[in-house]
Order: C-alpha cells, then structure tokens, then sequence
C-alpha cells in the first residue's frame, strides 16, 4: 500500500503518513516495470510479496480449479476505495447437448448490464437439454446452472426472485413467509442459514406468493400474484456481515487496529503472503483471478495455498483454513485484466468471532458514486519498486474517481467491470501484496460494503494513475451464481 507524504485529512487531500513496518521476503519479487507510456494493456506488474515465516504443510485435500482456460500470470496493481462518515451514496437503478450459452441467451441478455456476467458454469458452458427451462425450481443442466440467476436482493435487502412464469425479478409478498423459508433460501444462494428476516412497504405492482412449502428453491414453490396482502415484501439477510467490532478510523492511511476490518484475509502460496482476500460468508472468500493465473499451474493448486482469518500482523498467525475450490471467473482476461475476480470454497467453514467477520456484498443495483470515500486494507509494499511488505495489516482512504477521468488516463482500458479509486495526485494507492483485497463502503444502514477487489495500475501511487479495482456491483451475478452452484 503505497503512501508518500505527510498526513493527510480525507476531505482536502494529502499524503498518507509513512508506513514503516516491513519484513524482507524470502525471494525476490517479480521484476517492476517502469512504464513511459500505455500500450494496448496497462504494464503493470503482480502485487505479491513474499514473507519469510515459518509454515506447517497443509493436509491432502482434493481439489479442483475450475476456469475456462490456463493463462500466464499477468502483471497487477491494487488500490482502495474512501468512505467517510460524511460522504456516503448508495444509488438504486431500478436442441439435446445444446449449450447453456444457447438456451439462456435470451435471459443473459435481458439481464445485461444488471447482471454484467456471461451465464457459464464451473469455466466452461454449461450443456442443457432441450426441454430445459429457466428458473422453474428445476436443474435441467448438467451444472444447474440454468437454476442459479434466479434470486437477487434489492434495496433494504428486498428478497426478489424471478420464475419461469415472470417477465423479470418480483418481490417476494411476506404473507405466509417464515423462518424455515428464510433459512432455505439463505442455504441455496450458499450461505449456512439466515440471519434476519422481515417485511418492507412495497410498491410494486406484481408479487411473488409463496405456495409451497417444499424443499425446491424459492424459485420453484411462488407464484406471480398481482395482490398481495398490505403490500408488504419480504426482506432477507443471510449473515450478519459489514459490523466490524471497532469503528474508530484514522484519516489518511496507518496500521490497522484489531477487528477494524474482520473480513481480510491473508492468502498464502507456499509459505508467503501473495494477496489478500475478503470473507463473504462461511465458506467463501472473494479475491482476484490473477492471483491464481500462474504458468506454471501451482498457483491453480488449492493445496498450495493457505488462508489466514482475523491476521493484524505476519508475524502471528492464526491456524490456517485451506482452500477446496478456486472458481475463476470464466472470462478473466489476463490482458486487459476485465472480470478480475475469483471465488475461494473453503475445505471447513469459518466460526465468525469478534475479529472475523463478512462483509456485504452489494444489492443488485447498488452502486458507489464518484467522489465517495471508501477504505482498502492490505500487507502490501508501501512504497514503488520496494522488495519488502508491510507486516502490519495496512488502512487507507481513497476517493471512487469518475470512470470518464479515469479512461482518459488510462487510454480507454477501464471497462464496466473496473472502477478507479484513490488520488490522481498519486498520493494514495495500494501497490504490490495488496492483489485481491477489499475495497469497502460504509453506507447509511452502518454497515460496510464490498464494492470493489484490488486488482491492477499504472505503478504506485503515481500521478493521474489511480489504482483500479473489480467492479462487484457489475460481477455479482456471478458471485451469487457460482456460491449457489459449489453451496456445502
């Protein structure tokens, strides 16, 4: 995490203070690579930094990486997002063995820029039936994943689902909902049960009513009704996630305090830290693909990594929990560095504590807007070209920059699927170690949220080079999608 100034105070800008605590890694990282100009792909190197601590050799675990292709690890660059207590937006818009990519491109279209997701299963399309039919409580597909686009949260986590009779997504009516419905639904979109349940005032038009009791997904026991008693939707929350147990902040960047950020993780290859990570539920971690793209195919080795939860400091780690499945997004490019996001199953789940927790993830239309100030944390490098990582877990506040400034620099590379944070003075920024770790809002309801992954740049903390992070709101579809297929 790259600082170079003095103190700063998030409103008028500045420098972070120095970040002082580093420890030499045990080989030398990759070779950085100083640009003079922007090619067709931004030259930028992996934010990985190795350090030296002793490692227990985790057991034999079979695993699998599922991804559609092997690419060469390519070089990244992380930055953070700024959220204060004072600048916080939410914005809401509103034939046999064919393959999956057949059959659902109706659907996939319609769900467009909402969704921003190819519909893909387990990196490779997904082979369906004839007869199969989208959202009816029924896998068709080989994957299922013909049943895995069916359900998304709204605004104050409005539960809506879309059937194989409905238009699009409708609010769940809370008439005859209940906990065994909650925790059923909350156990297919892969988390372990539910955390809270209500109703919410409603204005829609159209409802989903609860039929069925059985155990088909909630997709497959409602049907539309246009009424719909008191007009009260159901909301849902599958995890109390986004609650740190401290909320204090210093402005400007420093070392973490304990259970300031619950969710980081600390992803270990081989007995090194190399990213960082964001627990979503008790099973899954959200990270970046490229973490996991290297040539050779070590780094698609579940075995070879290990996970450290609630980690302030490299020095003392807590037992480490393994990795059973890697999930690359199907369509991560290593060039251009679009759809940087991987999904992490864990081999046992997480007992959340005081100092591991989750983060939300956002509703489906759910965004952060230019100018809000959000945080990124990581153990990376804090200053360009260095070969030493932070030991301490890193905090920095950074600003969301408009998409428009942010392609103008970057010659056009930022797509939908990216978003820029930090300070075109090139003062603040994540730099090497910090690959895959959170960039996090906090929004009105106090709660924090996961809007962004570290991913790529231009250097550290360079002028009119802001970091660049995986745009979540863009692939949550397809974190949802690939939780509910690889559910314990």
């Amino acid at each position: 995490m790259e600082n170079t100034g003095a103190n700063i105070q998030i409103e008028h800008g500045g420098n972070p203070p120095p970040y002082y605590l580093v420890i030499k890694p045990t080989e030398p990282p990759p070779p950085y690579t100083r640009v003079q100009s922007l090619p067709e792909a931004p030259p930028v190197v992996p934010y990985y930094t190795s350090h030296p601590l002793p490692q227990e050799l985790p057991p034999h675990v079979p695993q699998r990486v599922i991804t559609s292709q092997l690419q060469d690890l390519p070089d990244q660059r992380q930055s953070r997002l700024v959220v204060t207590h004072h600048k916080k937006a939410r914005c809401y818009g509103g034939s046999g063995g064919s393959v999956l990519i057949l059959v659902l491109v109706g659907i996939a279209i319609w769900l467009g820029v909402r969704y921003g997701m190819a519909v893909m299963s387990r990196g490779k399309s997904d082979t369906c039936p004839p007869y199969a039919v989208i959202c009816d409580g029924h896998s068709d597909c080989q994957h299922g994943s013909d049943e895995t686009i069916c359900v998304r949260f709204g605004e104050n986590n409005e539960l809506q689902v879309m059937t194989s009779n409905s238009s699009g997504f409708l609010p769940v009516c809370f008439a005859d909902w209940n906990q065994n419905l909650a925790t059923q639904t909350c156990e297919q979109l892969g988390f372990r049960g539910s955390y809270r349940y209500g109703a919410l005032k409603s204005t829609a038009s159209s409802f989903l009513f609860v039929t069925s009791q059985s155990s088909d997904p909630i997709q497959g026991k409602v049907n539309v009704s246009t009424s719909c008693p008191g007009k009260r939707s159901a909301f849902l929350q599958c995890s109390d996630c986004g609650r740190p147990e401290t909320s204090a902040r210093i402005i400007g960047g420093s070392v973490a305090s304990t259970g300031q950020w619950p969710w980081q993780v600390s992803l270990h290859f081989e007995g090194s830290h190399v990213c960082g990570g964001s627990v979503v539920s008790q099973d899954f971690i959200v990270s970046a693909a490229h973490c996991f793209n290297s040539e050779p195919q070590s780094g698609k080795i579940a075995e070879n990594w290990r996970v450290y939860l609630g980690v302030e400091s490299q020095y003392m780690l807590p037992p480490p929990h393994y990795i059973a499945d890697i999930i690359i997004h199907e369509l991560y490019n290593p060039k251009t560095h679009d759809n940087d996001i991987a999904l992490l199953k864990l081999t046992q789940p997480i007992n959340f504590t005081s100092t591991v927790k989750p983060v939300c993830l956002p509703a489906y239309d759910q965004v952060v807007l230019t100018g809000t100030e959000c945080w990124t944390t990581g153990f990376g490098v804090t200053q360009e070209g260095e070969a030493l990582g932070s030991s301490q877990l890193m905090e920095v506040a950074l600003e969301i920059i408009d998409r428009t400034v942010c392609n103008t620099d970057y010659k056009g590379l930022i797509s939908n699927n990216m978003l820029c944070a930090g300070d075109m003075n090139g003062s603040r920024d994540t730099c090497q170690g910090d690959s895959g770790g959170p960039l996090v809002c906090q929004e009105n309801d106090g709660r924090w949220y996961l809007f962004g992954v570290t991913s790529w740049g231009s250097g550290c903390g360079r002028v009119n080079s802001p970091g660049v992070y995986s745009n979540v709101h863009t692939l949550l579809a397809w974190i949802h999608s690939k939780m509910e297929e690889d559910r314990p």
